[in-house]
C-alpha cells in the first residue's frame, strides 16, 4: 500500500470523526488499562518465504484510551496499546527460532464509539461498540537474525464491544474485547487494500477518569 493511499484514508477518517455530532456537555474520559492477547496469528515471515503464523504469546499488554463522550450515543476515541514480548521466545516445539524479549507490537487507532447511556446524566452505565483505523507496528527480534523485516508499520483496524460504568461522579471502570487486524496491498480490490494474516484479539480492563 502506498503512503499516499494511507494518508488519504487516515484523512477521511479524521474528517468523519470531526464531523460526528457531540454534545456541548461532552466529557473527556481517560482509561489506563491492562489487557490479554489471544486467538491470533503473528504472521512472521522468515528467509525463503517461510511463514510462522502462530508464533505469538498470550501475554499481558497495557495502554491508555482517551475518549470524548457526552449524553448522546456517539463519541470518539484514541487508543494506544503496547504488547511486550508479543512473539514467542522459543518455548513451542514447532518454533525453530528464538525471539528476544524486545519483540513487541504497538497499536495506535482512532475510533468511533457508539453506546447508549443508561441512567443519570450522561449515563452511569454505557454498553458500547467501537471501531476505527490506525497504526499497527510490529517489532520482531530473533537471536539468529534470520527474519526479513525486524520492524514493520502497517495500516490496520480494530473492532470491538464493551461496557463502562461509574461508581462515583468522576471515577469508573471499563472493559472490552477488541479485534485487531492489519491491511496489506492488494490488486483485487478497488481500494488497493486487502486483509493480511496478522490479527489477534485483546481483552482489557481499566479505571476510567472523567474530566
Amino acid at each position: 500500500m502506498s503512503v499516499r493511499k494511507m494518508c488519504l484514508m487516515v484523512a477521511m477518517c479524521a474528517v468523519a470523526l470531526a464531523a460526528a455530532p457531540r454534545s456541548a456537555s461532552a466529557d473527556w474520559l481517560v482509561t489506563p488499562f491492562v489487557g490479554w492477547n489471544f486467538s491470533g496469528s503473528a504472521d512472521v515471515n522468515g528467509n525463503g518465504g517461510a511463514s510462522f503464523n502462530n508464533q505469538f504469546e498470550r501475554k499481558l499488554d497495557y495502554g491508555v484510551s482517551l475518549a470524548n463522550m457526552g449524553a448522546g450515543a456517539v463519541g470518539f476515541e484514541a487508543d494506544f496499546g503496547y504488547s511486550p514480548n508479543f512473539f514467542e521466545t522459543g518455548t513451542a516445539t514447532n518454533n525453530r527460532f528464538e525471539f528476544t524479549n524486545d519483540s513487541n507490537v504497538v497499536t495506535l487507532t482512532g475510533n468511533v464509539i457508539v453506546g447508549a447511556p443508561i441512567g443519570g446524566h450522561g449515563g452511569s452505565v454505557r454498553p458500547y461498540v467501537v471501531g476505527g483505523v490506525g497504526l499497527i507496528r510490529s517489532n520482531v527480534q530473533d537471536t539468529q537474525h534470520v527474519f526479513d523485516v525486524s520492524s514493520k508499520n502497517d495500516f490496520g483496524f480494530d473492532l470491538g464491544a464493551g461496557v463502562m460504568g461509574f461508581f462515583a461522579q468522576n471515577i469508573g471502570l471499563r472493559g472490552d474485547f477488541r479485534y485487531f487486524r492489519s491491511f496489506q496491498g492488494s490488486s483485487d480490490t478497488a481500494t488497493g487494500l486487502g486483509l493480511s494474516n496478522f490479527h489477534y484479539w485483546r481483552g482489557s480492563a481499566g479505571v476510567t477518569f472523567k474530566f
